[in-house]
């Protein structure tokens, strides 16, 4: 897209055209007092010198690739091949936009629907989209379909309280203004017999997070048949990792699976933009927001890619639209895809079982420092990738010395999000961490809680 600044005689017969004189004028409802501020803006660089500025303030950032990272809690230091950023980077794919017109989009369209079919295996379900923001954003859409299925007969949504805290925050921005209510968060976080209690006609979805948001696998056995008894829909987030050597929702009788989609193949990047993985059974597709895209053959008995089942409202008319899902993390989407083709079911099989290993390894070690616990919230409930330390102290203050003193980046304070687990601190382990890195960790952690 080219810039074309104005003239000063297209600039002239604007003005003309809106009766003002000056510039100026368009600005006279903006309080004079914050209209032109003095912004006291250092004085310009030369190019050269404003790189080497710019890589300074950089520098100054701490991040996984110069640090020690076991900070995860929704977004986790994996490994990206370097098939992704080079497919990532073609400038047909890093430019495109909604592939409306399918003759002049067949390269973003086979991408987007080879990634359907993929996510469509990982989780066990019928049909994906492609895709939505984040897993955040994915879980509102995902609750929202429920109400929208319940007809208003249902307004009652559980939570479980072991789902990611900024998921559930967006939940509840997502429903502000509805007459649909949230329950079950203050639940006990280890017992899933509590949520069930809280079933009845009123209930349009239960929703709970496995691996959950400690990184410990839920007990599923016969809960999607409780749910379905009741009338309702189950709703999990998933950890698309996990999900290469563990069972698939859609294996226990999940109707719709959401998950952020970071840890396949999108760099951490300090928050964005990531994935959102929407998968649910085919005969819900109807009601599942964003873009859908679809395999069929053309006048000639050719293969082509299509969207399908894409409402135009979502696009153009955004007033009737039934989402505000629509051009959206297709980037992301093929980064996913990339990662998914290059590694094989083989290769995700193998990241998630050296998760497995190396936190287990990290959770053994740590258990034998005096005065630390792990997992002490749900001591029996096996982990995947995550788990819990109880600190004799502070967590904020041992994060601190374990980044000041060993350049390590700690855990997760779940504290202020968990009342009661004040000095836990959740620490994540990927295949990306050595047994040295590790060590280092379990080192530090010693010193530090002394």
């Amino acid at each position: 897209m080219r810039y074309l600044p104005h003239t000063e005689s297209e600039r002239r017969s604007m003005l003309d055209t809106l009766k003002l004189d000056r510039m100026e004028e368009l600005f006279t409802d903006v309080p004079e007092r914050v209209r032109f501020p003095d912004l006291q803006l250092p004085a310009p660089l030369a190019e050269m010198d404003l790189a080497v500025h710019m890589r300074q303030l950089a520098d100054r950032n701490v991040n996984a690739a110069s640090h020690e990272c076991f900070l995860g809690a929704g977004a986790y230091h994996h490994y990206i091949p370097a098939t992704v950023d080079y497919v990532i980077g073609r400038g047909e794919f890093f430019t495109s936009y909604t592939p409306y017109q399918a003759e002049a989009s067949q390269g973003m369209l086979q991408a987007m629907f080879e990634y359907q079919s993929m996510i469509c295996q990982l989780t066990g379900m019928d049909v994906t989209n492609a895709s939505h923001y984040d897993g955040a954003t994915s879980l509102a859409e995902a609750v929202r379909v429920a109400l929208n299925l319940a007809s208003n007969k249902r307004q009652k949504v559980i939570l479980s309280p072991a789902i990611n805290p900024r998921y559930r925050d967006t939940v509840r921005t997502y429903l502000q203004g509805t007459e649909s209510s949230l329950i079950g968060e203050s639940a006990s976080v280890r017992d899933m017999t509590s949520l069930l209690a809280l079933l009845d006609d009123e209930v349009a979805a239960l929703v709970i997070q496995n691996p959950n948001f400690f990184g410990q696998f839920e007990n599923v056995a016969g809960l999607a048949d409780a749910v379905h008894e009741a009338g309702a829909l189950l709703i999990v987030v998933a950890d698309p990792i996990a999900l290469g050597r563990f069972q698939s929702p859609g294996d226990y009788g999940a109707d719709v699976v959401v998950a952020d989609g970071q840890a396949l193949g999108i760099p951490l990047t300090f928050g964005g933009p990531y994935l959102g993985i929407f998968a649910t059974r085919k005969k819900y597709v109807h009601h599942m927001p964003g873009r859908l895209v679809g395999e069929t053959e053309d006048s000639s008995g050719r293969r082509g890619y299509v969207l399908t089942l894409a409402a135009r409202e979502q696009h153009i008319r955004r007033a009737r639209a039934t989402s505000n899902i629509c051009t959206n993390a297709g980037l992301m989407a093929l980064a996913a895809a990339t990662y998914l083709a290059t590694l094989g079911e083989t290769g995700l099989r193998q990241v998630a079982e050296l998760c497995y290993h190396k936190s287990h390894y990290a959770a053994d070690r740590i258990a034998k420092i005096a005065g630390l616990e792990v997992n002490p919230q749900a001591p029996n409930q096996p982990f995947f990738k995550e788990f819990s330390v109880l600190l004799p102290g502070p967590v904020e203050e041992v994060n601190r010395i374990l980044l000041e003193e060993y350049g390590i980046i700690g855990g997760f304070d779940l504290g202020p999000d968990y009342p009661g687990l004040e000095r836990h601190m959740l620490i994540a382990v990927t295949e990306m961490k050595t047994r040295a890195a590790i060590d280092l960790l379990v080192d530090a952690l010693a010193r530090a809680t002394q």
